[in-house]
């Protein structure tokens, strides 16, 4: 049964790959259209691609730090496809914003176009809800084997369901088309992997720290 869930999130990811091209192309044709216009720089869409990308590119980075502190290779398997997944999304939605001739950093704090702007930072490297700190990072990098999985686990759980969260405001606030359509598929396939990860806490004597 394990094996099936974490093959069916391989599949995804490769999927997620494989159709990166045609939905960029495609975002060129939502903002470009006669009926819609180009986003603004204080748009949803454009919030949503910024912040998603510095998101996006903690997640890879802490599953690149555990494939080297384990063996283990479902873990392994779970963080290349994690890592591989988000990368491509970030790059995405980074040249989304190229393409729309809009900054990749905005005066305005994180969250600001979901109505949190307002909301305290935990701080020490972490902008946004469910990024872990540069001092769970450096642990991280500390720990080896079943420690390393653990922590591992529990921060991309914590790191999922703030993304989520941050996609599910996409899919209500954005209006270009296909972005809306790649925020639904990180909902889709993180809760998946959520599900996943809770297993493979259990399996280590350990569970979600929230």
């Amino acid at each position: 049964m394990r094996r099936r869930h974490i093959g069916w999130i391989a599949g995804a990811a490769a999927a997620v790959l494989v159709a990166a091209g045609a939905i960029t192309y495609a975002v060129a044709e939502d903002s470009g259209g006669s009926d819609m216009k180009t986003p603004g720089a204080e748009s949803a869409d454009a919030g949503f691609a910024r912040d998603m990308a510095v998101h996006h590119q903690q997640a890879v980075e802490m599953s690149y730090i555990v494939r080297d502190r384990t063996k283990n290779e479902e873990v392994r398997r779970l963080a290349y496809d994690i890592a591989q997944t988000q990368a491509n999304q970030r790059g995405m939605l980074l040249g989304w914003l190229d393409l729309w001739e809009l900054p990749k950093v905005s005066a305005k704090p994180p969250m600001a176009w979901m109505g949190m702007g307002d909301m305290p930072e935990r701080g020490d490297g972490s902008l946004m809800p469910g990024m872990a700190t540069d001092t769970e990072l450096k642990k991280l990098q500390s720990l080896d084997g079943k420690q390393a999985e653990t922590l591992y686990l529990q921060l991309m759980t914590e790191h999922h369901k703030g993304g989520i969260h941050m996609a599910e405001g996409c899919v209500a606030k954005c209006t270009v088309g296909v972005e809306k359509r790649l925020a639904q598929g990180m909902v889709d396939a993180q809760q998946s992997e959520l599900q996943a990860m809770a297993q493979m806490l259990k399996e280590r004597g350990a569970a979600p720290r929230s």
